[in-house]
């Protein structure tokens, strides 16, 4: 969708534009051509039109060393030239001497009287730039470059391949000088989007009911027999995750449950809630051993680090909380969000705790100083939801306006992922590239991972006797065979949904078109 702009800010941008590309030459007398006869010389406008292109074009690569090559010119086109390159008609019988642009010392100033070397009418034809190699010792880089990957030579005579049967519509580019003739040409052409990975599309196949409110969140525990939920009924449930049957409820918070996660290092839940309490429950008892206190407002989520023992909880007070859980003691405070803290992620690499706000921040923290590494302020909108990939090194966030992907440690953008117009209230991700978004308002959208291909769209209807307008996910997770998808919802149930094993690539083909990328910045 194109954003419009007044004439104003056009025009203004225009100027800013022009600015930019003259900034250098401001205030800079343009020296006479002593060739020239009349001021509209056609001879003295060439001049100042390369002048401008080398300074511009090719300012970084104008030390360089001067290479030539004489090419015998004949009529018509070259018959050596498999993409039959029209030379210039004036031309055609006579010996030109042509030079590769960027290598002449740099002219002084626009309109200088240039030699005779640097009048070039045209660039050289595809064939003879290939055979061109530069004359300068290979910068380390390159060197170290070169010990991994290989040229496009190379590739090319290992496939069998001769260099010059590449297609025509590719543009040969210069690049950093360097030390083996491979380095200095390389193919250059516009960035397509690579085919997404087929993922068979998921269906539903169980729909649970049994609160008696809003299903806020939910876990699955470590060995996958069975799973919790947490709702608005002020109760939380286990489920049999087999056969979907209630196991058992807890009671004993006094407002909404709004995080629960199961515990792989000891048989203890964590949960937590609107009543500013964070629990945690022993499992052999089914009671409350734990109370971790010290949040002032409503506590909206909790993660348990993979590796220490250690709780961390985020709240509606705009800070996040670390807890030991042996000593139930707040070992740091995170503060630094200036609103409500939505979400929060813990990993066993650094940054080890990541959160997301209403701020439209996410933050990456340091655990040990309990202090903010990077902010990340690329959203517009309320950051509800972060997950983390479990294999690669990257992460996602869901907001209103996108979800985008990040890398670690430093949180360097990668891509978005735009068409889930809703607020989005949770994400979930598996090993096979899976990614799930789930918004307030009941749609469930599945993305590739690496493309960020939307291959699927799912609307449940809400469960008999709800509204329609109590269509709405708050909280999905994959089980631990991540063959299962579970979805929290407002109609008071749980979907599980799995993949359809009858699905193939040939009855829901990828109907994926290899544009060309435009990726925003932010």
């Amino acid at each position: 969708e194109v954003q419009k702009h007044s004439v104003h800010t056009l025009v203004f941008r225009s100027l800013k534009r022009t600015h930019d590309m003259f900034v250098a030459d401001n205030a800079k007398p343009i020296p006479l051509d002593e060739e020239r006869q009349v001021p509209q010389s056609v001879n003295y406008c060439h001049k100042v039109k390369m002048a401008v292109k080398l300074r511009t074009e090719y300012g970084s690569v104008l030390h360089m060393p001067t290479l030539k090559e004489n090419l015998r010119e004949k009529g018509g086109p070259n018959t050596g030239d498999p993409y039959g390159q029209k030379q210039y008609s004036g031309n055609q019988g006579q010996e030109l001497e042509y030079l590769i642009t960027g290598t002449h010392p740099y002219p002084p100033g626009p309109g200088v009287a240039l030699t005779a070397d640097t009048k070039v009418q045209r660039m050289p034809s595809e064939s003879a730039a290939q055979s061109l190699a530069v004359a300068l010792p290979p910068s380390q880089s390159r060197l170290d470059a070169n010990r991994t990957a290989a040229g496009v030579g190379d590739i090319y005579r290992h496939a069998g391949i001769s260099e010059r049967s590449q297609p025509p519509g590719m543009s040969v580019a210069m690049v950093e000088a360097g030390g083996n003739k491979n380095s200095a040409l390389m193919a250059k052409k516009a960035p397509t989007m690579p085919k997404p990975q087929w993922h068979p599309p998921w269906k539903l196949y169980r729909v649970i009911s049994g609160h008696l409110g809003w299903v806020r969140c939910i876990a699955v525990e470590p060995g996958n027999q069975w799973f919790v939920t947490g709702s608005a009924d002020r109760t939380i449930k286990i489920w049999d995750l087999a056969s979907g049957k209630l196991k058992l409820s807890l009671t004993g918070h006094i407002s909404t449950v709004r995080g629960v996660i199961v515990s792989a290092r000891s048989p203890y839940l964590f949960s937590c809630g609107e009543d500013k309490q964070v629990k945690c429950w022993d499992l052999e008892y089914n009671k409350v051993i734990r109370h971790y206190h010290g949040h002032l407002s409503a506590v909206y989520g909790l993660d348990l680090h993979p590796t220490i023992d250690v709780l961390v909880t985020c709240s509606r007070d705009s800070t996040a909380r670390i807890w030991d859980i042996r000593t139930k003691a707040s070992v740091h405070t995170l503060s630094g969000h200036t609103n409500a803290v939505a979400t929060v992620k813990c990993q066993a690499a650094e940054p080890q705790i990541i959160t997301g706000s209403h701020d439209t921040t996410i933050r990456l923290w340091d655990l040990v100083a309990g202090k903010t590494r990077v902010t990340l302020t690329n959203h517009k909108k309320s950051v509800r939801a972060v997950v983390l990939h479990p294999r690669h090194y990257t992460f996602a966030s869901g907001s209103p306006d996108n979800i985008k992907q990040w890398k670690f440690p430093d949180g360097n953008f990668i891509q978005n992922l735009s068409g889930h117009n809703a607020i989005i209230n949770t994400l979930a991700v598996n090993s096979d590239g899976v990614l799930v978004s789930g918004a307030d308002n009941g749609t469930m959208h599945l993305w590739d991972w690496r493309t960020g291909y939307n291959f699927q769209r799912v609307h449940a209807a809400v469960q008999p006797g709800s509204l329609d307008s109590e269509s709405g996910i708050f909280a999905c997770v994959f089980d631990q065979s991540e063959s299962r998808l579970l979805t929290a919802e407002a109609d008071k149930t749980i979907k599980v949904y799995k993949e359809d094993e009858t699905a193939t690539e040939e009855t829901h083909p990828v109907s994926w078109k290899p544009e060309i990328i435009k990726r925003k910045r932010f």
